[in-house]
């Protein structure tokens, strides 16, 4: 059973404006006093943000059960010092130059980057899932690249920027590309490929070190994990619990068989980097609206036909590790309600910053089981 963790970043938004709160250490302070969540809070760039850095799960209800009752508590905070709390890939609208938590590895960041830290105001979804060795590692991430603009598809949920629609479904996408490494990562020979290289980024191009590099993808330092960034903040756990499934299924996958999968991997990552990074600024574009770049077809293709094909070539081992049913229930709800951002651009058209204000509150809050699709899900994977 492939053990995974999930980091969830969240911002505060005044209730009436909805920009940027700086009420992040705040927060913080007064969750890093209670049992229960002391060793998963954490400050975070941005002033206006705090983040949920989970326990090691192996189980996803038990992750289910961690995932919500943060948020819930995290929203009881905000609600106390009269703000809102979202998760979302960017805030609704921003002030011109963001606060930033007064640490010194921050702040050698700003001085560092500069005036790119002024749209630098994003927050995001991390999967780790445990991976028995860097070079298995290396096996997930080149075999990883040629789906990362579906993944993006998927997740994407931060249409607004500055109080006005962008158009783009994931706005975070096209912000991030500002970043020395960002997107999608090159291939790699082998683990000791990329450890060379990515010393190698050290001191160049604002790399203060192996923390900032931010591809959608990477393995990490201090943790024996793989790393999935590829995602924005999502408004809802159970989208958040669907990615993060999605993530822990295709490791298995790619390890399943060795020295099959490590030649799939290799043939994957040949797949042409200019490609990969147009597609993926595609997706960041229209989202599930449209057509996505789909590896196995070698083009676009409908957003929700790439999706079904992905979790098919996935289902056995969605089936293995228990994620078959959530899988089938979250396609389902990603059809009927559409994407993060679908639903807060039409919250948006509906009644403008409050509605949406609304929306943002009211995901936070988990959906009881009879709220769930379970019907339309049979049609899935069935």
């Amino acid at each position: 059973m492939a053990t995974f963790g999930i980091e969830e970043e969240f911002q505060f938004l005044s209730a009436d404006t909805l920009f940027p709160v700086a009420v992040g250490d705040e927060v913080f302070a007064r969750l890093s006093v209670l049992p229960a969540w002391r060793e998963v809070t954490h400050r975070e760039f941005l002033a206006s943000q705090i983040e949920h850095a989970s326990a090691v799960f192996d189980r996803m209800d038990v992750a289910r059960t961690a995932v919500t009752g943060f948020r819930r508590v995290v929203a009881e905070q905000a609600a106390d010092l009269g703000v809102i709390v979202a998760s979302v890939g960017t805030p609704p609208d921003t002030t011109p130059f963001p606060s930033i938590t007064d640490t010194e590895r921050y702040q050698r960041i700003v001085r560092t980057m500069d005036a790119v830290i002024a749209d630098h105001q994003v927050s995001g979804l991390h999967v780790h899932v445990g991976i028995p060795s860097r070079e298995a590692g290396v096996i997930v991430l080149n075999a990883v690249r040629p789906w990362l603009p579906l993944l993006t598809a998927i997740s994407s949920n931060s249409p607004m920027w500055r109080g006005q629609d962008t158009g783009h479904d994931s706005w975070r996408t096209v912000l991030l590309r500002r970043w020395t490494t960002s997107g999608c990562p090159p291939s790699f020979i082998d683990a000791a490929d990329y450890d060379r290289r990515i010393v190698r980024l050290l001191g160049i191009g604002g790399t203060v070190d192996l923390g900032v590099i931010m591809w959608d993808v990477r393995l990490s330092e201090h943790l024996p994990t793989i790393e999935f960034r590829v995602a924005d903040a999502q408004l809802d756990a159970e989208t958040t619990l669907f990615i993060t499934a999605l993530c822990r299924a295709f490791v298995a996958h790619s390890l399943a068989v060795p020295a099959a999968r490590y030649a799939a991997a290799r043939a994957s990552a040949q797949m042409p980097s200019e490609l990969l990074s147009a597609a993926l600024l595609h997706s960041a574009h229209h989202g599930m609206r449209h057509q996505i770049f789909d590896p196995l077809v070698g083009g676009l293709a409908p957003a929700a036909e790439c999706l079904d094909r992905f979790v098919r070539m996935l289902e056995p081992d969605l089936e293995e590790l228990g994620d078959a049913a959530l899988t089938r229930e979250a396609v389902a709800r990603l059809r009927i309600d559409g994407t993060g951002a679908a639903r807060q651009r039409a919250a948006f058209q509906r009644g403008g910053p409050p509605e949406l204000g609304r929306l943002l509150t009211a995901s936070m809050t988990p959906r009881e089981d009879g709220e769930r699709v379970t019907a339309a899900a049979g049609a899935i994977l069935g």
